[in-house]
């Protein structure tokens, strides 16, 4: 079986976020693998070990550094890579395509994984669309998978913590939440190791799909700026401890 974990390359979330031209993040800033999809390359890894026949390849859509990310991936435990190197910006529907395309290309796909978002764009559409491309199921924030009969059982969670739990006929397509497991994070030698594991660059034209139909367009980007008044708490701890409550009750509403 062959099991593809798409995997983005997205900006540091601890970097000091710049946008250029109003819709472009600076490609300056420290890059990495998006943590969701830790938790797909994974849970992909761990599926290979029960399963040793599996193949577990990364792929990526990105620019020429993106194959650091899928290096990243190869040093958790992926097989092999697939870099689509491109330095335009795509949208969901696009990007869908362009991976659709390149895995079907590749191999025959009895399970494909992501991240259940991404933390720069957070649109949480790609694996639904990756899902109707191939029209295949479709199950995401997966927090727990298991295998067996050509299908796979899985826990998805919802909103408020409701876990609805589905069966899936193979292949499908699952985005990974963070509930589903620990990232292996790789150890030095691990780091060695995938500098020999092969990855192949495919340039875009021979990857992507024609656009057609639907499509979306990023028309500005503005950072979050967050604004707070400190405000000095007075009195006895009993004092505090009331003025605390009332203020998560009330303001917050994180407590009810």
């Amino acid at each position: 079986m062959q099991i593809y974990v798409c995997v983005k390359h997205v900006p540091d979330s601890a970097a000091n976020i710049h946008v250029i031209d109003d819709i472009r993040i600076d490609p300056n800033l420290a890059f990495l693998l998006n943590p969701y999809d830790e938790h797909a390359v994974t849970e992909a890894v761990k599926i290979k070990e029960q399963h040793p026949e599996a193949e577990v390849i990364a792929v990526c859509l990105g620019p020429e550094d993106a194959e650091n990310t899928v290096r990243s991936a190869l040093a958790m435990g992926a097989d092999r890579g697939i870099l689509v190197q491109t330095d335009s910006i795509f949208d969901s529907i696009e990007t869908a395509r362009i991976l659709h395309q390149t895995i079907t290309d590749d191999g025959v796909p009895g399970m494909i994984w992501t991240g259940k978002e991404s933390i720069d764009a957070e649109g949480m559409q790609t694996m639904f669309r990756i899902g109707a491309l191939l029209d295949c199921p479709v199950a995401t924030n997966v927090v727990q998978v298991a295998l067996g009969d050509n299908k796979a059982v899985v826990d998805s969670e919802r909103v408020g913590g409701v876990v609805y739990t589905y069966e899936l006929d193979l292949p499908c397509v699952l985005g990974a939440g963070r509930g589903l497991n620990t990232p292996k994070y790789p150890t030095f030698p691990d780091v060695v190791k995938s500098k020999k594991k092969p990855v192949k660059t495919v340039s875009l034209d021979a990857g992507a799909s024609s656009p057609d139909g639907a499509s979306m367009k990023v028309v500005k980007l503005e950072p979050l700026i967050q604004t707070r008044t400190p405000k000095a708490m007075t009195g006895d701890p009993d004092t505090i401890a009331r003025e605390i409550v009332t203020i998560l009750l009330q303001e917050a509403k994180v407590i009810s």
